[in-house]
Protein backbone atom coordinates (compact mmCIF):
# COMPACT_ATOMS: atom_id res chain seq x y z
CA UNK A 1 0.00 0.00 0.00
CA UNK A 2 2.54 2.18 1.16
CA UNK A 3 4.57 1.93 -2.35
CA UNK A 4 1.76 2.41 -4.09
CA UNK A 5 0.85 5.86 -2.70
CA UNK A 6 4.48 7.32 -2.56
CA UNK A 7 4.68 7.12 -6.42
CA UNK A 8 1.22 9.21 -6.50
CA UNK A 9 2.56 11.86 -3.95
CA UNK A 10 5.52 12.25 -5.87
CA UNK A 11 3.15 12.64 -9.20
CA UNK A 12 1.30 14.86 -7.68
CA UNK A 13 -2.26 12.71 -8.39
CA UNK A 14 -2.56 13.20 -3.99
CA UNK A 15 -2.49 15.33 -2.17
CA UNK A 16 -0.84 15.47 1.63
CA UNK A 17 -4.26 14.19 3.45
CA UNK A 18 -4.96 11.63 1.19
CA UNK A 19 -1.01 10.27 2.01
CA UNK A 20 -1.88 10.25 5.78
CA UNK A 21 -5.31 8.58 4.88
CA UNK A 22 -3.23 5.90 3.21
CA UNK A 23 -1.08 6.06 6.16
CA UNK A 24 -4.01 5.25 8.73
CA UNK A 25 -4.98 2.61 6.52
CA UNK A 26 -1.90 0.61 6.77
CA UNK A 27 -2.01 0.91 10.26
CA UNK A 28 -5.18 -0.44 10.26
CA UNK A 29 -4.58 -3.43 8.44
CA UNK A 30 -1.33 -4.25 10.09
CA UNK A 31 -2.94 -4.35 13.23
CA UNK A 32 -5.85 -6.50 12.15
CA UNK A 33 -2.78 -8.86 11.19
CA UNK A 34 -1.11 -8.97 14.53
CA UNK A 35 -4.46 -9.39 15.96
CA UNK A 36 -5.40 -11.85 13.96
CA UNK A 37 -1.63 -13.64 14.66
CA UNK A 38 -1.97 -13.38 18.40
CA UNK A 39 -6.03 -14.62 18.12
CA UNK A 40 -4.41 -17.96 16.33
CA UNK A 41 -1.67 -18.09 18.84
CA UNK A 42 1.16 -17.95 15.36
CA UNK A 43 4.28 -15.34 15.23
CA UNK A 44 4.14 -13.77 12.13
CA UNK A 45 6.20 -16.11 10.26
CA UNK A 46 3.85 -18.76 11.20
CA UNK A 47 1.37 -17.24 10.44
CA UNK A 48 3.00 -16.61 6.86
CA UNK A 49 3.35 -20.07 6.81
CA UNK A 50 -0.24 -20.51 7.92
CA UNK A 51 -1.52 -18.08 5.07
CA UNK A 52 0.88 -20.25 2.58
CA UNK A 53 -0.60 -23.57 3.60
CA UNK A 54 -4.54 -22.34 2.99
CA UNK A 55 -3.24 -20.40 -0.10
CA UNK A 56 -1.80 -23.59 -2.05
CA UNK A 57 -4.25 -26.38 -0.91
CA UNK A 58 -7.72 -24.84 -0.94
CA UNK A 59 -9.29 -27.90 0.43
CA UNK A 60 -6.35 -27.96 3.43
CA UNK A 61 -8.46 -26.50 5.99
CA UNK A 62 -11.39 -28.39 5.47
CA UNK A 63 -9.37 -31.77 5.28
CA UNK A 64 -7.44 -30.93 8.38
CA UNK A 65 -9.02 -27.81 10.40
CA UNK A 66 -7.49 -25.21 11.34
CA UNK A 67 -5.18 -26.40 14.65
CA UNK A 68 -3.46 -29.45 12.21
CA UNK A 69 -2.51 -26.18 9.74
CA UNK A 70 -1.38 -24.34 12.59
CA UNK A 71 1.11 -27.16 14.31
CA UNK A 72 2.06 -27.85 10.28
CA UNK A 73 3.35 -23.93 10.30
CA UNK A 74 5.12 -24.13 13.87
CA UNK A 75 7.21 -26.97 12.19
CA UNK A 76 7.66 -25.22 8.62
CA UNK A 77 9.29 -22.39 10.88
CA UNK A 78 11.64 -23.97 12.98
CA UNK A 79 12.80 -26.73 10.17
CA UNK A 80 13.06 -23.57 7.79
CA UNK A 81 15.21 -21.48 10.32
CA UNK A 82 17.65 -24.21 11.03
CA UNK A 83 18.59 -25.22 7.75
CA UNK A 84 18.59 -21.75 5.93
CA UNK A 85 22.08 -20.38 5.16
CA UNK A 86 23.15 -17.56 3.62
CA UNK A 87 22.67 -18.46 0.09
CA UNK A 88 20.83 -20.44 0.41
CA UNK A 89 18.35 -18.56 -2.05
CA UNK A 90 20.57 -18.74 -4.89
CA UNK A 91 22.40 -22.51 -3.96
CA UNK A 92 20.13 -25.18 -5.69
CA UNK A 93 21.64 -28.41 -3.61
CA UNK A 94 20.19 -26.16 0.13
CA UNK A 95 17.04 -25.18 -2.03
CA UNK A 96 16.60 -28.80 -3.06
CA UNK A 97 17.06 -30.10 0.87
CA UNK A 98 14.76 -27.55 2.48
CA UNK A 99 12.23 -28.06 -0.50
CA UNK A 100 12.80 -32.26 0.61
CA UNK A 101 12.10 -30.80 4.53
CA UNK A 102 8.65 -29.25 3.40
CA UNK A 103 7.53 -32.00 1.41
CA UNK A 104 8.47 -34.36 4.44
CA UNK A 105 6.46 -32.67 6.68
CA UNK A 106 3.60 -31.91 4.98
CA UNK A 107 3.33 -35.53 3.68
CA UNK A 108 3.84 -36.65 7.76
CA UNK A 109 1.20 -34.25 8.92
CA UNK A 110 -1.40 -35.45 6.65
CA UNK A 111 -1.32 -32.47 3.86
CA UNK A 112 -3.81 -32.86 0.85
CA UNK A 113 -1.43 -35.11 -1.69
CA UNK A 114 -3.30 -32.97 -4.21
CA UNK A 115 -2.07 -29.65 -2.84
CA UNK A 116 1.54 -30.67 -1.38
CA UNK A 117 3.18 -29.54 -4.56
CA UNK A 118 1.90 -26.01 -4.58
CA UNK A 119 2.14 -25.70 -1.04
CA UNK A 120 5.96 -26.70 -0.87
CA UNK A 121 6.09 -24.03 -3.49
CA UNK A 122 4.27 -21.12 -1.70
CA UNK A 123 5.97 -22.05 1.38
CA UNK A 124 9.41 -21.69 -0.41
CA UNK A 125 8.65 -18.50 -1.64
CA UNK A 126 7.42 -17.55 1.47
CA UNK A 127 10.80 -18.17 2.94
CA UNK A 128 12.65 -16.20 0.74
CA UNK A 129 10.71 -13.15 1.11
CA UNK A 130 10.87 -13.63 5.08
CA UNK A 131 13.91 -15.34 5.97
CA UNK A 132 16.52 -12.77 4.98
CA UNK A 133 17.28 -11.96 8.37
CA UNK A 134 17.21 -15.63 9.57
CA UNK A 135 21.10 -16.49 8.56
Amino acid sequence: MLEATIPKYQNRSIDAAEVISSLIDLAKSMKQARDRGAMLGLNEYEEAFYDALIAAGGTALGILGDSSLREIAKQLVVSVRKNVSIDWTVKETVRAKLRLYVKRILKERGYPPSGQEAATQTVLQQAELLCAGWT
